[in-house]
């Protein structure tokens, strides 16, 4: 008896152990899928740019639309005024949602213009949240704000299309969710540096402040871009344009 039991947890113990090793090289083939996956994607010079403009813009984006009404409120307290912040936003989604419908008739050629055109469109966010921080009206403010929403909101609307053309429908979840976890990671950084008593513990109208730097910075990156994009096209467009070499012979 004892010896058949002893056969027993033997066969169990083997069956568990092999079970666990199935199971780790499972989970490792998984995890080479992923990163293969991974670089394969992020390798797209297109998808790289859209992707990591999708990032960093939702992550300023998240921290002005989080601290937008205390901002208000320190421009004109709503115990002695008059407030419209609830009218405000449902007009900026409003506009918001139309500019993502009318870019859908435009047409241009983002795969050459892409990266001027997160340049320009992110100095417009830097200026909409820079005059929110520095005019302390509270009408340049509103207005402000409803350009910045319906700004990025087109965008955002171009870098979803921009990054599922360039994708196979199976990689969509790892790339979305790459940048959005990295949004949140950033804006969870800049949370706890410039908001929490932990690090900064700056005032709201510095807090804004560096939040319109922050969006110049991501204007400044992709201008860099499509310089050297345009260098290196007119770098190969001079190769293809050099006269050849070869040697015709004589008749």
């Amino acid at each position: 008896m004892h010896v058949s039991l002893w056969l027993g947890l033997t066969h169990l113990f083997d069956f568990q152990t092999l079970k666990d090793n199935t199971s780790s090289s499972g989970l490792l083939e998984v995890l080479k899928m992923l990163w293969s996956d991974f670089l394969e994607c992020y390798s797209c010079s297109t998808l790289l740019a859209w992707s990591v403009w999708w990032a960093l813009s939702t992550c300023g984006y998240l921290q002005v639309i989080n601290y937008a009404q205390a901002l208000w409120e320190k421009i004109l307290p709503s115990s002695d005024f008059e407030i419209y912040n609830g009218y405000v936003e449902t007009i900026s989604t409003l506009l918001g949602a139309f500019a993502a419908f009318v870019v859908s008739f435009v047409k241009v050629s983002w795969a050459v213009w892409g990266e001027l055109a997160l340049c320009i469109f992110s100095v417009v966010i830097a200026v909409c949240v820079y005059l929110m921080d520095t005019v302390r009206n509270i009408w340049v403010c509103y207005t402000s704000y409803m350009l910045f929403r319906a700004t990025y909101m087109l965008l955002i609307t171009i870098a979803t299309y921009q990054i599922a053309a360039n994708l196979s429908m199976r990689r969509y979840a790892l790339v979305f969710g790459i940048n959005t976890f990295i949004a949140l990671l950033l804006q969870t950084l800049l949370t706890v540096i410039v908001v929490d008593s932990v690090g900064l513990g700056l005032d709201i109208f510095l807090q804004f402040l560096i939040y319109a730097s922050y969006f110049a910075v991501i204007a400044v990156i992709f201008l860099i871009a499509w310089l050297y994009k345009l260098y290196k096209r007119r770098g190969s467009e001079g190769q293809n344009e050099l006269p050849s070499t070869e040697t015709v012979p004589e008749a």
